[in-house]
This record gives structure tokens, C-alpha cells and sequence, in this order.
């Protein structure tokens, strides 16, 4: 029976399906009575007993274990030796030893140790280690063979103290703890145990397997490093700074005004190969990846691929790595010092595959400031620059575990990834004043409107006889005759910064900015990089913050919130300083002038009716926080909403809440823009639908321009219509936002201990965890909160949505598989993101597209309902008639929960036990009367509605 239908990345091929259906008749056939066998998916890892049921379900949405190809943990019999009387092997569990997983550990750490240099003058041969890293690596050998105390065949040393900073870290044990826990340990071992006493000195025997760090002095007003030519200098050159603080003169040692700790990228890349799970992966971008209209990677991008045609030597070799880069501040004190800033620097390599990609255990921090560098970030920089020049140009010889043989790697950065503020620092352009868009630079129509700049003029993308370019009054007052701003090249941008002469950054030289730089305030070092004047895209706008402030943004004034609200009384002053609008002008009487409610913003009674609504709305575990809880009924506003709830509100909750409440003009638009937003973080796009969603945005910013005030339109609303062409560049959009970064930031603040030292206790941490994850490559059980085997997600195959925008609402209420964690949910275990449907209890509501299904995803579901729905001889359940629904809903469920059926109903969907440990079931609302009373004490009158 051929088996090949495991390596199939495929779940929905007939091939697939028909080798899970074979698999679960093999299992009962030579497990009769057994009603728990070990599940094979790739999360389960045969590790786990589920029941027969449950592990076709895992295999069908995790997959099945690619190795898994004699099934011999499930009765396969195994030949030993080319023996036909080899014993049957029936739930056997796996001999694995740890001592040599740490020696296999050391071998990929150290792969030239052991290696045979006979051989000269070839290539492929590695060449020796100095005698430091040798040095090194006779330790840990030692510590390796040697046993815990006499007698021990289980641990070793190495494997012991490996094993328990595992669980340290694992669990955020405290240094006190683990040396009380530690001593307990010692003294129940037989008295000639080798454990160590305490944490510092485990700590020292784990030290040779980490990469360590560099600790640079830097000038204390970030003029420059003390770093090669100037690193025997004691006082700045440019302001004349001392490079230490005055201390006492009894004291020995120096200490340094500012330090900058930079971790090298050279070894942490060459570590990216000496191991087999990841050196097959990082070739997976020109191996493995489908070459077709849906794009599931960077690579899929035009980005990408115009770099393969511009530099074609680099393209030849798929271990040539592609980075990313990102930054971000983040305040280790929390409350208790408002104004101390900690910015890391990290690299994240795109060769990887997308259910690895993005992931914490792949990212590698580069650099570690110890305050906000504002424009000054090139400066700490320099570093990171010259080991990328370095990189480009001659590479690194690197040992590749999974050929065995040497290569020349070598690596570049495609874009950075940062939010708005920090955009400016690394890029060099000025994300404030007139010219604030990075895109279209001096080219941007902006304007002085209710005191503050803002950016209009969006009907310069609209087509050259558009009816809307013709218009005067309905916008601006002016007709529009421009052409769409033009687009610059990387080598336009480089000439035009040769030409600028930008001061010095020092404490006694002015910063003043000539108006011939346009919005220019240093030439970035990015460009010192050869490649870096020849990409496509160098700079990402965060889709991440973008969706939070355009979601305030809206919200703010639809809701007419005091302090967020841009339909101010500057805002109608403005309008008929511009006599435009005079439906909106305030309202005079005698010698009083008062701003009446505008007609786009919701009544006192609406405001409440939709904050009531948006307080009864239920999510399933995982799926989003408890919004709830941020919503201010009796003040009219919310408070505390995080960045994933403003993402989850704008595309489930928005449109559903606001559709009855203002007028319809108002509603469409913003439903487009949720749609918009839901569509473009999808996990896989298309090309045909990124344009359409280019045009869908114009559409929605003009019709913005008719309905709000200029006030209206920040810099964040503006820079929407250049989303979508930054994802026909780069694709999906889960690659280059900041949700995976400022989850980082949050490990990385809980990690400070010492809080006198921030910086060191952030640095210590990260070596300590790069060490026990480097481990977790070769033992899976080692794993730290994050899972380096995670499978391949279903979105890899399916097709992708047509790119209709029609909608309809459901006749039926369908059971579905459970629905994972939204896409982007804060939360270090969470699963690739979701594009399923989520399922909403709702009035008719027919502006909503019906999900789509493909006859693939249709045979899919059929066949996993097969494995997890009791039988049952009632009929479907039919949903109520819109007619009978209420204007508004008095409670909202969404999420799995609302899919399921009732709990008197005798047809029921019975989820596997992992799902139902992840999603709770929440209350639901019964949809099957017809005749609008409902059943089961339901809510009267509810029609189902599939929102995807």
C-alpha cells in the first residue's frame, strides 16, 4: 500500500482524504476493542492518545507526521535485519535517550569538532575550530559523559542542568526559587552528586552552548560608538562628551555613560543550518512553495521576485537568506518610569515556511538600545550595516547539516517593518507636517484645516474621466485635474539625499532642517548597503496600527466621543471657511452659535442601543479578549480597547452594529472598508483581489471626502490607499505587520528582573533562551511556549475567495469544524491565523457576501463531519425568517458556540476534546422555530448569517 499521500501538502486532495480513511481502518483492525490509539497528527506526535474519532479529525486539519511511514506505534509489524520472524510492535512507547539528544545537541553546535579535515584542498570540507570554541567544546563533551552521581544512566550533567533551565524559563521561575529548588534537588541525590548548587553556576556550564553578545560604549547624546577607530577614544569627538561617568577616584573601573549591547548575526544565521529540521526548511521558499496566482509568502510577492531578476547570482542559491527587519520601544517599568524607553532590533528570516515563519524561536534580537535613539538610530545601526555589507559581499562559510557539505552564505534585508513613528527614524523621512506620507512625499495633497494638517485629494487615483473628478462642492470645493502622485525609485531617493547636506547629530551642532530637504531629517544608513537603492519596497507601513487608528478614528466620530470625535466646532468653522457643506455649518441663533448633531454621527438612544449590542457580543476562548468590559454604556464611549480589538470590531462587529443606526449612505462605505481590512489580512491573497481592493479603497476614501468634514482625514486614513499595492509587492500581510513583534516586547518585559539593570536582565534572558531553544531543535520535548513543529495550516492549499463583493444572508445554520484563534490574537500558543467564517447571530442583514466554498473545502468538511457528527434521523434545523428578526439584537454570539446546535436538540456535532479544551461552549441562541417564538427559552425571531 503506497503511502505517499503523507508528504502530500494537500489535505484537501482526494488522495489525502482517502489515506486518513485507510489509516483509521488499519488502527481499528489491529487495535480491535482499543478505544484511545496514539494520534499521528503533527501537533500530537504520537505522543498523545486520542480517540479513533478525534484522530482522524486531527490528521485531517493538522496532518500526519511526514516521517510516520511505518505505522508501527499502531500495530505494524517491523523488520529487523531483513527478518520475516520479527516480533510485532503494538503501542510501544519510543526509546528515546536524553543523553544522546545532548550529544546530538553538541554535534550541531559544534559541527567541526568532529569532522574528518583529512581530506585538502576541497571545498566542502570544514575547516578546524581555533582553540577557544575547541576549548568549548571539551566541556561540554565533559559535561556530556559525565555522569549525575555514580551509577546514573539517565542524565547526565549536561542533560540534567538542560532539563531544568528548560523549566525555569518554561514557567518564569525566579533565580531564589530555582537555587531553593536546585539545593532540594542536590541533597536528595546521593551525597557525590555533580548537580550544580545554584543558578549561576548551571548557568555558567549552559554559557558555551549560547552566542553571546558584544557591549559597545556609545556617546551620551548618540553622536556616535566607541566602536573600531574610535574605540580607544575617552571623550566624543563631535560634542566633546566623556565617555564614562565621573566617579570616585578610588574606584578601578570605568563606568560608561551609555552602552549598546549588539548580539552578531553572523553565528546566529550559521545556526539556522546545523541542524536538520531547519536547514531543509530554509530552502523551502524555491523548493516546496506553489508558483501561482494565490500568494501564501514573501516570496510570492513582486518584491521578491524582482529582486531574483536583479540579482540573479544571489537567487541561484535558496540558502541565501532573506531577513527582515524590525524595531520598536517599549517601557520596562510599566508605571513606575513613564519616560525610560528600551528599543530592540530584531532580524527574521523569510526563507522559512509560513507556519514557521514569524515565529519567536526564528527571530534573532540583533541590537539592544537602552533609551528612545529618535533619528539617531543609525548611529547604533552601524554595527548591523557593516556585518550586512559583509554579508552581501563576501558571506560566511557555513557547515549545512542536512548535505553535510560547506557553502558560502550570505544574506539580505528585504524591508523593515515599523510602526508610523519609528517609520520616520529608520527610513529618514518625516512622518509629520505637510508632506507626512512616505509614499508620495512632496507629491501628497494636504492642507491646514480645524488647526491641524490633513491629507485629502484621494480623487487623483480615481480614473481620468471619472464624473467625481468634476465635482466641486460635494468635496473640497475644487474640481481635481492631477494625476495620481508619481512613484519614486530607490535610486531617485539616493540621488536626491546625495544632494542634501545634513548636520552632524551632536549637543552643540544645530539640527535645524533647511526647507530645500523637503522632509528629510538624516540620510538613513540603509542605503550604504549595495542592494538597498535596487528593491521595490524597503519600508512597510504597518497594517497593525494603521486598522487601530482609522478604527478611533471612525468610531470616535460616529459616535461623536468627546476628545475623539474630528467633527469638532474648528472642524465646522472650517467648512464654511471653505463654503462647502452648509448643511454641517453651526447653528446661530441671536448671538449664540452651537454645533448640532451631525447626520453621519449616531442619536444619544442609537449610541446606547449599539453599545448595549456591543456589550452582549460572547467570543469563544481565543478567538478575541473581552470587550466587553471596555464598553462605557452610561458614558458613551469605550475605554481600554487594545490593537486585536479594534481589528476584531472593525471587521465582525462594525458592520453588523451600525447598520440600522445611521443612515445608508453612511453604513456602505464603511462596510466596504471593513471588507477591505478583513480582506487584505487575509492569510492568503490574490493578485486579481488586491486590485480590486485598490480600487474598492479610492472608492471609500471619495465617499468619505462627500460624508466627513477634512478634519477627518489624518495621516492614517490617508495612507489606506497604499495598502494594497504594498501587498501586491510583498503578500500576505501577516509577514510584515507588528502583532508578532509586540508580542515579543511583551515576553521581553516580563523578563526583567533587576530593575536597576533593565537592559541586563532583557540581554541575559534572550542568550539563556536562545541557548534552551537551540536545544528544543533536536529534542521536541524541550520546546519552549512555542511549538518548532507546528503543522502546515489548511490556508496553504485551499483556492482562495472570489473577488466578488455580493452578499445574501444564510437559509441554513450549517455545523462546522471548531473555529481556531483569529488571526492575529495576541498570544504566544496561538495558531497560524483564520480565515474560516465566523459564524453571527444577527437581523437580516443582507449587505454581507456569503461565504465562499469551494467543491475542495465542501469535500473536505463532508468527510471531517463524517469522523465527528453522531447520526442522527431528524431532519435540519431551519432558521428563522428575517422578516420576524428585531431591529436589534438583544444578544450576539459569535464564534463556534453559535454554530452548534441546541443542547434539546437530538442532532448534535460532538467536537474532539482538544477542541472543546480550547472553546468553551458558549451560550447560543436556538434559530430553529420558524414561527419566530424559538425553543429552549431562546431569544424570539434570530436568523443565522455566515460572515466570513
Amino acid at each position: 500500500m503506497s503511502r505517499r499521500w503523507i508528504q502530500n501538502p494537500n489535505r484537501c486532495a482526494d488522495e489525502y482524504l482517502d489515506g486518513i480513511e485507510d489509516f483509521i481502518e488499519f488502527a481499528r483492525r489491529h487495535n480491535p476493542g482499543a478505544t484511545r490509539i496514539r494520534c499521528p497528527c503533527r501537533r500530537c506526535n504520537n505522543t498523545l492518545f486520542e480517540s479513533i474519532e478525534t484522530v482522524g479529525f486531527h490528521l485531517v486539519r493538522n496532518g500526519m507526521i511526514e516521517t510516520y511511514s511505518i505505522w508501527n506505534l499502531h500495530g505494524e509489524q517491523v523488520d529487523h535485519a531483513s527478518s520475516s520472524n520479527a516480533p510485532r510492535v503494538d503501542n510501544v512507547e519510543p526509546i528515546v535517550d536524553p543523553n544522546d539528544q545532548v550529544m546530538g545537541i553538541i554535534q550541531d553546535a559544534f559541527p567541526f569538532a568532529s569532522t574528518n579535515i583529512n581530506q585538502e584542498g576541497e571545498e566542502d570540507v570544514p575547516t578546524p575550530i581555533d582553540s577557544a570554541e575547541f576549548e568549548q567544546y571539551e566541556k561540554l563533551l565533559k559535561n556530556a559523559n559525565q555522569e549525575l552521581y555514580p551509577g546514573c544512566e539517565s542524565f547526565s550533567v549536561l542533560t540534567a542542568i538542560v532539563e531544568l533551565m528548560h523549566g525555569k524559563i518554561k514557567y518564569r521561575i525566579s533565580n531564589l526559587c530555582f537555587d531553593y529548588f536546585l539545593g532540594v534537588f542536590k541533597r536528595m541525590l546521593p551525597t557525590d552528586n555533580c548537580l550544580p548548587k545554584d543558578h549561576k553556576h548551571a548557568q555558567k556550564v549552559l554559557h558555551d552552548l549560547g552566542l553571546g553578545y558584544e557591549k559597545i560604549h556609545a556617546c551620551k547624546n548618540n553622536c556616535m560608538l566607541f566602536y573600531k577607530e574610535h574605540e580607544t577614544l575617552d571623550t566624543c569627538p563631535i560634542c566633546n562628551e566623556s565617555r564614562f561617568k565621573m566617579t570616585s577616584q578610588n574606584r578601578t573601573t570605568k563606568i560608561p555613560q551609555k552602552v549598546m549591547r549588539y548580539l552578531p548575526l553572523k553565528p546566529r544565521l550559521q545556526r539556522l543550518y546545523m541542524s536538520m529540521h531547519t536547514a531543509t526548511d530554509m530552502r523551502w521558499h524555491k523548493e516546496k512553495r506553489v508558483d501561482d496566482d494565490v500568494m501564501r509568502h514573501p516570496a510570492d510577492g513582486e518584491a521578491w521576485k524582482e529582486f531574483d531578476r536583479t540579482f540573479p547570482e544571489f537567487a541561484a542559491d535558496p540558502r541565501n537568506v532573506r531577513l527582515g527587519l524590525a524595531t520598536d520601544g517599549f517601557n520596562p517599568y510599566g508605571v513606575l518610569n513613564q519616560h525610560h524607553s528600551t528599543w530592540p532590533i530584531f532580524a527574521f528570516p523569510y526563507n522559512l515556511p509560513p507556519w514557521k515563519c514569524m515565529k519567536k524561536e526564528y527571530m534573532m534580537m540583533t541590537v539592544l538600545i537602552t533609551e528612545d535613539p529618535g533619528t539617531s538610530i543609525d548611529v547604533y545601526l552601524r554595527p548591523l550595516v557593516d556585518e550586512l555589507k559583509d554579508l552581501w559581499t563576501n558571506g560566511v562559510r557555513t557547515y549545512d547539516k542536512s548535505t553535510g557539505r560547506m557553502f558560502t552564505l550570505r544574506a539580505a534585508v528585504m524591508w523593515t517593518v515599523n510602526d508610523f513613528p519609528a517609520y520616520a527614524m529608520v527610513s529618514g523621512w518625516s512622518t509629520k507636517g505637510y508632506m507626512a506620507c512616505p509614499v508620495c512625499k512632496e507629491d501628497v495633497t494636504s492642507g491646514w484645516h480645524a488647526g491641524k494638517v490633513c491629507y485629502l485629494g484621494h480623487r487623483r487615483w480615481l480614473p481620468w474621466d471619472h464624473e467625481w473628478r468634476e465635482k466641486d462642492k460635494e468635496f473640497d470645493g475644487n474640481t481635481e485635474r492631477r494625476l495620481r502622485p508619481r512613484e519614486w525609485s530607490g535610486d531617485e531617493i539616493l540621488e536626491q539625499l546625495n544632494r542634501l547636506d545634513f548636520a552632524p547629530f551632536g549637543k552643540t551642532v544645530s539640527r535645524t532642517r533647511p526647507s530645500t530637504h523637503l522632509n528629510w531629517t538624516h540620510k538613513p544608513m540603509f542605503f550604504e548597503l549595495p542592494y538597498w537603492s535596487k528593491l521595490k519596497l524597503r519600508h512597510n507601513l504597518d497594517v497593525m496600527h494603521v486598522e487601530k487608528n482609522v478604527f478611533d478614528t471612525l468610531v470616535g466620530t460616529i459616535l461623536d466621543i468627546e476628545g475623539k470625535t474630528k467633527d469638532t466646532i474648528k472642524a465646522r468653522l472650517d467648512l464654511e471657511r471653505m463654503g462647502i457643506r452648509r448643511g454641517l455649518w453651526m447653528n446661530r441663533d441671536s448671538d449664540k452659535a452651537r454645533r448640532d448633531l451631525a447626520f453621519f454621527s449616531m442619536k444619544p438612544n442609537d449610541k446606547k442601543e449599539f453599545l448595549k449590542f456591543v456589550s452582549s457580543v460572547k467570543f469563544p476562548d481565543g478567538y478575541a479578549s473581552n470587550i466587553a468590559r471596555c464598553v462605557n454604556v452610561d458614558g458613551g464611549k469605550f475605554t481600554g480597547l487594545k490593537s486585536h480589538d479594534c481589528h476584531v470590531f472593525m471587521q465582525r462587529l462594525l458592520p453588523v452594529g451600525i447598520r440600522h443606526l445611521l443612515p445608508e449612505d453612511v453604513v456602505k462605505p464603511i462596510m466596504l472598508l471593513s471588507r477591505f481590512f478583513s480582506q487584505l489580512t487575509a492569510k492568503t491573497l490574490r493578485r486579481t483581489d488586491m486590485f480590486q481592493l485598490r480600487h474598492d479603497i479610492v472608492q471609500v476614501l471619495c465617499k468619505f471626502e462627500m460624508i466627513f468634514p477634512p478634519a477627518f482625514f489624518t495621516s492614517m486614513i490617508h495612507v489606506m490607499v497604499h495598502l494594497p499595492e504594498e501587498a501586491l509587492l510583498a503578500g500576505p500581510v501577516n509577514y510584515r505587520w507588528m502583532y508578532p513583534i509586540e508580542r515579543l516586547l511583551g515576553e521581553l518585559k516580563k523578563s526583567v528582573r533587576n530593575r536597576a539593570k533593565p537592559e541586563g536582565s532583557i540581554i541575559e534572558a534572550w542568550v539563556q533562551y536562545e541557548s534552551l531553544t537551540f536545544c528544543g531543535i533536536n529534542d521536541p520535548s524541550l520546546l519552549l511556549p512555542h511549538f518548532w513543529f507546528a503543522p502546515p495550516p489548511s490556508y496553504l492549499s485551499p483556492p482562495s475567495p472570489p473577488s466578488s463583493l455580493s452578499v445574501r444572508t444564510s437559509a441554513t445554520s450549517l455545523p462546522s469544524p471548531p473555529l481556531p484563534p483569529c488571526r492575529c490574537r495576541p498570544s504566544a500558543a496561538s495558531p497560524p491565523p483564520c480565515s474560516i467564517p465566523t459564524r453571527i447571530f444577527a437581523a437580516d442583514f443582507s449587505l454581507l457576501r456569503p461565504p465562499f466554498r469551494t467543491p475542495e473545502m465542501s469535500d473536505l468538511i463532508r468527510r471531517g463531519r463524517s469522523m465527528t457528527t453522531a447520526p442522527s434521523s431528524d431532519p435540519p434545523a431551519q432558521s428563522a425568517s428575517p422578516a420576524t428578526a428585531p431591529a436589534m439584537l438583544d444578544h450576539v454570539v459569535v464564534g463556534p458556540g453559535a454554530s452548534q446546535a441546541p443542547a434539546s436538540s437530538s442532532s448534535s456535532v460532538a467536537q474532539p476534546p482538544s477542541a472543546r479544551r480550547r472553546h468553551r461552549p458558549t451560550d447560543t441562541i436556538d434559530t430553529t422555530s420558524t414561527d419566530g417564538t424559538g425553543a429552549s427559552g431562546s431569544q424570539p425571531g434570530i436568523t443565522t448569517l455566515l460572515y466570513s
